[in-house]
């Protein structure tokens, strides 16, 4: 049973650190400002809930698992709600997203989730 936990419990820390690493490497290859907050939000949070499992599963039932678990809590709760803030705070200082083209969405484009008018024809013949 130890070996099956130990097992579990590197292949969770593992992919948490492979997942924190394809972030880093998200915010360093991604164009824009929004899709590498993006990028950076989800693995983080995945990669960081992913450690704290494989931590758990170290640790075994005890006090060091509690605070795992509200560390993770904690982490649930307020990342999302700082990827948030940063994308309201980047939009409210005219920092607009892009689309596949380059070229910066309009403001009433961005508020319904659309894309440009181009790219909703489809491609060009």
């Amino acid at each position: 049973m130890s070996v099956i936990l130990d097992a579990l419990s590197w292949l969770a820390l593992l992919a948490g650190g492979a997942l924190v690493v394809t972030g880093g490497i998200g915010l360093l290859r991604l164009p824009d400002f929004f899709t590498r907050l993006h990028a950076a939000s989800l693995t983080d949070t995945l990669g960081f809930a992913l450690i704290v499992l494989g931590l758990a599963l170290q640790s075994g039932v005890g006090t060091t698992t509690l605070k795992l678990a509200l560390a993770l809590a904690f982490l649930l709760l307020t990342g999302p709600v700082a990827t948030h803030a940063l994308a309201k705070a980047a939009l409210h200082g005219s920092l607009r997203p892009v689309d596949v083209h380059g070229d910066a969405l309009d403001a009433r484009e961005v508020a319904a989730g659309r894309l440009a008018p181009e790219d909703r024809e489809g491609p060009a013949q």
